[in-house]
């Protein structure tokens, strides 16, 4: 089983303290894996495997379970071991009011609690609410491109080559074993997709719409990194004939909530550098992975700007940053990224060879006057690692593999 660093470390360092640890991410980006991979951390660290209870509630095993079965099951094992207990649930969104059994589980006896959930209801505000503060949240994705590279072994072929597979195939772990047969792949992506929509959003959601259900996903994946809002997806299905009239913003606005929760799309806010303050019109919306992007829209190029877009919106979650889309007087910045006390302001562009291009791309960071950090990322060697008026210029490639 291959590490994944950035999500295990995590896990290591929120170890035994007393927050649940919930672990989110779109169904096969790998949740199930890091719990075997931190159960392995554990006995590397002489914990005793009867100190680890592992439960997989998509297994038949446990189909049905109530939350009071849940604890008696769990409290039966407990009573006959010494020492710390680490429970590692997976999918336990599958038992309905969980939360009740797991925090009783954590306040009754000597836990440390990790569960996986494919469904971001899992920390709905009820729930939160309930727990009381009591987790911590691991925000788990498919592959970065860095962790691309360690899953395949792609040879002599060049970053670029290597990097331009990644657009093609995705981040999704689970690939990595069918030895890049592109039908197998397109298969593996089907049954995916097809998964995620149906557990996790028509059932989960009680949609009575598919068809419309499906026509705003794939506006969503043909329209990423565009600006956009749900009356303007609204207006451009009905003036395609693809919905009627009589179709609610309203409606179109909770599926696209769906898919948010399902951990498909994210939705991004505008921010108004000037102002201080998020904007509520004309955000933009980013996919979860591009294999899963293309096996719905086909494979093309012709949006490359906004795919290499959406590639670093997804590394600089991963990164552990919130991301906005900035906006200062008529321009707007790709992206700002922020921490705790780190700001950074970014722009992406495919090229920079044309001036105009180039001009386009610097002036919003130069009309910005603060000192955070200033960047544009591109895939032309030309220019990059440069650096004009304190503005980095840095390949994009580079820049995934840091």
């Amino acid at each position: 089983m291959i590490n994944r660093p950035i999500f295990l470390n995590q896990l290591i360092n929120f170890k035994d303290k007393d927050l649940i640890k919930v672990i989110t991410g779109i169904r096969r980006c790998g949740k199930s894996s890091l719990l075997e991979l931190f159960a392995d951390y554990l006995k590397s660290q002489n914990i005793k495997q009867e100190n680890i209870i592992k439960i997989n509630f998509e297994s038949l095993q446990y189909d049905g379970l109530t939350y009071k079965e849940l604890y008696e099951l769990v409290k039966t094992n407990v009573q006959k071991t010494k020492g710390k207990i680490y429970l590692l649930f997976d999918e336990i969104q599958k038992v309905k009011s969980w939360e009740l059994a797991v925090n009783s589980l954590r306040v009754d006896f000597n836990t440390d609690i990790y569960i996986t959930g494919s469904n971001a209801y899992l920390l709905s505000s009820q729930l939160s609410t309930y727990l009381s503060g009591r987790y911590v949240e691991i925000k788990m994705q498919p592959l970065s491109f860095k962790e691309f590279l360690t899953f395949y072994d792609l040879g002599n072929k060049t970053k670029e080559e290597k990097f331009n597979l990644y657009l093609q195939i995705g981040g999704m772990p689970g690939l990595s074993d069918l030895n890049l047969n592109e039908q197998m792949i397109n298969q593996a992506l089907d049954g995916i997709f097809s998964t995620v929509i149906i557990k996790d959003v028509i059932n989960q959601a009680s949609v009575r719409d598919a068809a419309l259900l499906n026509k705003v996903v794939m506006f969503l994946a043909d329209n990423i990194g565009n600006s956009t809002s749900v009356n303007n997806i609204k207006n451009t299905l009905v003036s395609n004939n693809s919905i009627t009239k009589g179709t609610t913003v309203g409606v179109i606005d909770n599926y696209i909530k769906f898919f948010e929760n399902a951990f498909v799309f994210y939705g991004v806010k505008r921010y108004d550098i000037k102002g201080k303050e998020h904007l509520k019109t004309q955000g933009k919306y980013y996919m979860v992975d591009m294999g899963l992007r293309n096996h719905l829209l086909g494979l093309r190029n012709t949006d490359r700007g906004h795919i290499l877009e959406n590639i670093v919106f997804m590394e600089l979650r991963n990164r552990g940053y919130e991301v906005s889309i900035g906006k200062i007087s008529d321009n707007e910045i790709d992206f700002i990224a922020t921490k705790v006390n780190e700001k950074k302001y970014i722009q992406v562009t495919e090229s920079l060879t044309d001036g105009k291009v180039r001009l386009r791309e610097l002036a919003p960071l130069k009309a910005i006057k603060d000192n955070y950090e200033k960047i544009i990322l591109t895939t032309d060697t030309l220019f990059s690692n440069t650096d004009e008026d304190g503005i980095k210029i840095i390949n994009l490639i580079d820049w995934l593999l840091e």
